[in-house]
């Protein structure tokens, strides 16, 4: 058990303070954030390049140190003895708030195991900025960050998303996004409504709103530009009925295929089609062969 109390308790320890910082307008920067920076030892920060044009336009004079994917696991130490010196750091990603989709969430894990207060100081999110324009449910949603880039394991993962209800949101580059939504377009019932937000809080914020199969052909005709959050509506009541009755008519041999033809190998098409039909796999192995 880990209780914190952020304020009015002093350990001698410095604290971990978790930045939000812009995604794309300047005025999205907190007069809090602004503060923290300025009042830190250091900045710890994704991009030290992208951080410093920020802090140079805000003034802000604190050391900067880099923390990213490739250094996490020599700096991530570092970062921690400075803090149980009693020096506090200020944890920025490149826009956004840090340890969503980022390595920051490791060095938050390695300052709570050693004791250090971690505290969010509120900023700019692109997911949720995404949400609350897209028109869909806000009511219940799934962060799923970014997609699988290896197409098995990306249908894999869209066909055991297909049952939710919950809103879903996604992150996707431009170079990718045409492959993500066709594979949407496969698995899921091409009438989901979605909604695509590109270049959000910048000069050409752009929301495309549709179906999956109109959003496709958007970007078809549209060349992707800029960054994307994906927001798709949840399975809706109709799609359930046909994704339990849509195997129904196929044989054992057609079923199987049907998981083939999406990127499965033979054993894992199998493993599939018999979870679906609720029998052992291996009885369904028999009965392959048996009509073979």
């Amino acid at each position: 058990m880990n209780i914190q109390k952020s304020y009015g308790q002093e350990n001698g320890f410095g604290k971990l303070y978790l930045v939000g910082t812009p995604i794309g307008n300047l005025e999205d920067m907190t007069f809090r954030a602004i503060r923290i920076l300025g009042e830190v030892q250091w900045v710890a920060a994704e991009d030290t390049r992208q951080t410093r044009k920020l802090m140079t336009h805000f003034n802000i004079p604190t050391r900067l140190v880099s923390y990213h994917e490739h250094n996490k696991h020599a700096s991530g130490p570092e970062l921690i003895r400075l803090l149980k010196t009693g020096d506090s750091i200020a944890l920025v990603s490149d826009a956004g708030l840090p340890a969503i989709c980022d390595p920051g969430s490791e060095l938050v894990k390695l300052a709570i195991e050693a004791g250090v207060d971690v505290i969010p100081i509120p900023g700019a999110n692109a997911a949720l900025s995404a949400l609350i324009v897209s028109g869909l449910s806000t009511e219940r949603f799934t962060f799923l960050g970014f997609l699988p880039r290896d197409k098995k394991s990306l249908l894999q993962e869209l066909e055991l998303l297909k049952p939710k209800k919950e809103t879903l949101i996604f992150y996707e580059s431009p170079h990718r996004i045409v492959k993500t939504i066709e594979a949407m377009l496969t698995v899921w019932n091409p009438e989901r409504q979605m909604c695509l937000m590109r270049e959000l809080t910048k000069k050409y914020e752009e929301a495309a709103r549709g179906t999956v199969s109109e959003c496709l052909e958007f970007l078809v005709e549209h060349e992707p530009k800029g960054e994307y959050c994906i927001i798709v509506e949840g399975s809706t009541a109709s799609e359930a009925v046909v994704s339990i009755e849509w195997w129904v008519s196929y044989t054992l041999q057609e079923h199987v295929e049907h998981y083939e033809t999406q990127g499965s190998d033979r054993k894992e098409a199998i493993k599939r089609a018999a979870s679906d039909r609720q029998m052992p796999k291996r009885e369904l192995y028999n009965l392959l062969h048996k009509e073979e």
